[in-house]
């Protein structure tokens, strides 16, 4: 089968031009078939609030009420996505920006209210979830997907949607036809054992290690999420996962750097 990258970009280097610009430079130079799913930044916070919109956020999600998901829709689907691919044509990447509404690409369900209301939050049930047909024929006519972190119910509604979930969703259902790779890429080096430390980088994490890391405090908070998507992808057919610094995806798939964080089941 052919070879896959699924990249996802996050963070702060989102926020940065230069930055994100010097990423989107080097995710065009990789070789062969690639998908992006971008997260959104602080950008739609700011332009909230420029608008007199507060983000309101509990335990770092966003919760996603009717103007916010507005807001989002927007920023993520509009500004970001559209300033990323008008980035990578510029560097001969030639792509295509998607949210998951868009040819029904990705469809999720509402968020059911439990403790917390997070408002317009999709979850994506599972690889069922993703129209891997129409990826499937963007990849094989020499377009790259860029995804927004926004999916839709089916029912006329958009939803907010993490993109760490998206990039895994796509890369699991996407396992059944290329040999795909995974990476989620960001201001860190990798996961970290000290925080406060980039250089104390571990370099592979299998499951086991991963529970223990988690028993003894070392991964918490925003790092959970990513690294349950990242088990769950090794898991179920996926080759590979990295969890890298955005500076360094071309070494690591160009010329096999041992750098980031590789993941084993």
């Amino acid at each position: 089968m052919q070879s896959l990258h699924v990249v996802k970009i996050g963070g702060n280097i989102i926020d940065d031009p230069l930055k994100l610009y010097q990423f989107l430079e080097d995710f065009s130079a990789l070789d062969g078939l690639k998908v992006l799913v971008h997260g959104g930044g602080k950008i739609a916070s700011a332009i909230g609030q420029q608008l007199g919109i507060e983000p309101k956020m509990m335990n770092g999600r966003r919760i996603t009420d009717e103007e916010t998901l507005r807001i989002v829709t927007m920023v993520y689907g509009g500004l970001v996505n559209k300033n990323v691919v008008a980035q990578l044509q510029a560097f001969g990447c030639d792509s295509i920006g998607l949210t998951g509404a868009d040819a029904n690409i990705i469809q999720a369900t509402k968020r059911p209210v439990g403790e917390i209301n997070y408002g317009f939050a999709g979850d994506i049930k599972g690889p069922e979830s993703i129209n891997t047909a129409i990826l499937t024929a963007f990849l094989q006519n020499s377009l790259t997907p860029v995804l927004a972190p926004l999916t839709h119910n089916g029912q006329g509604t958009m939803l907010n949607t993490n993109a760490d979930t998206i990039a895994s969703s796509i890369a699991v259902a996407l396992a059944q036809n290329f040999d795909v790779h995974l990476m989620y890429c960001f201001e860190k080096k990798g996961v970290l054992r000290d925080v406060n430390d980039d250089a104390s980088v571990i370099s592979s994490v299998s499951k086991e290690e991963y529970a223990q890391l988690k028993e003894e405090g070392i991964i918490a908070a925003g790092m959970i999420p990513k690294l349950d998507n990242a088990m769950k992808a090794i898991q179920e057919g996926v080759q590979s996962v990295y969890i890298c610094h955005a500076d360094d995806v071309l070494e690591i798939v160009k010329h096999k750097a041992a750098l980031g964080t590789k993941l084993y089941t």
